[in-house]
């Protein structure tokens, strides 16, 4: 029988006692608790930076957004930050359930189905929060 450690689980062990040395706090960090300090930019603004306000015959920003989102599923889905904010954005900028749901199954077909799932889940995750929210 084996009962040899995995080194990984070690390295992150270090790290989290590291952490909670340095403040106590981090031993308790969310990512999600820091998302939420994360306003939603108003779709005015997004359209203002993003979108065809300085270029008018350029994409409007929930187009790009779209687009961010695919590329993050073609990545694995592994940012779930980047992910759920650009989800959150998303549906600010107009985008409706259907057309985010379609962006990240496309992308099974070029990503995978592994990261397809995983942005999906993630994705849904922000839609239903939002539908709680609005109830």
């Amino acid at each position: 029988m084996n009962d040899a450690k995995n080194p990984f689980q070690d390295m992150i062990q270090a790290a989290q006692d590291m952490a909670k040395a340095f403040n106590p706090a981090l031993e308790t960090f969310s990512p999600k608790g820091f998302e939420a300090m994360w306003p939603t930019m108003p779709k005015e603004v997004m359209e203002l930076y993003f979108g065809k306000t300085l270029n008018k015959d350029g994409l409007d920003a929930k187009t790009r957004l779209l687009l961010t989102l695919a590329g993050l599923t073609m990545q694995g889905a592994q940012n779930d930050t980047g992910l759920r904010q650009t989800v959150k954005h998303l549906l600010e900028a107009g985008a409706k359930k259907q057309e985010i749901i379609e962006t990240i199954g496309q992308m099974s077909m070029f990503a995978g189905l592994p990261a397809m799932t995983r942005a999906m889940q993630l994705a849904q995750e922000v839609m239903e929060d939002k539908e709680e929210k609005d109830t």
